[in-house]
């Protein structure tokens, strides 16, 4: 992620949490995130500077101004301003980053060979709470590819117990 991305993010995210509406904001960055996702050339649109900065942020206006914060709008048009809006997805991505921080959760992508129990994902669960003492929003992948064991994804961190990671350890031991 950029400096830039950064700096903007935690921009919002401080002004957001002054007035104590980071999860209203969260929200809506989530609601403009789907929206350039699923339009993605209204993002170029908005990123294509021979279109005058006027009616791009007209667009703005018009695209969002009934349903998200008026201080997010604002921070669509300041990216579209000083032509940062390419790097929406990354500011946005920070931003969840610093609530997620604040609000102590961590989103964790669980990958497996195979679906893993009502039982087994209850004690992952609790046993990664308690080991980051703080709240595990747990997304369940099945990969077969893996072969088994499991592979975490949290915080930045990859922690690959999979068989075909031990496998490929062995074979590169072997090679040596």
């Amino acid at each position: 992620m950029s400096e830039i991305s950064n700096e903007y993010a935690k921009a919002l995210f401080f002004l957001a949490s002054e007035k104590e509406c980071a999860q209203k904001y969260k929200n809506a960055l989530e609601k403009v995130e789907r929206v350039f996702k699923e339009n993605p050339i209204y993002l170029d649109f908005l990123y294509t500077f021979s279109i005058p900065l006027e009616e791009r942020l007209n667009a703005l206006e018009e695209a969002f101004s009934d349903f998200i914060p008026r201080d997010v709008l604002s921070f669509l048009k300041i990216l579209c301003e000083k032509k940062h809006i390419q790097k929406f997805h990354e500011c946005a991505k920070y931003y969840y980053t610093l609530y997620n921080e604040v609000d102590k959760i961590s989103n964790v992508k669980v990958t497996s060979a195979i679906e893993l129990s009502d039982k087994e994902k209850l004690a992952l669960k609790e046993k990664l709470e308690k080991k980051t003492n703080k709240t595990a929003v747990i997304e369940y992948i099945v990969d077969e590819s893996i072969l088994g064991g499991i592979v975490l994804e949290a915080d930045g961190k990859i922690i690959d117990s999979s068989i075909k990671k031990h496998l490929k350890d062995m074979k590169d031991v072997i090679k040596k």
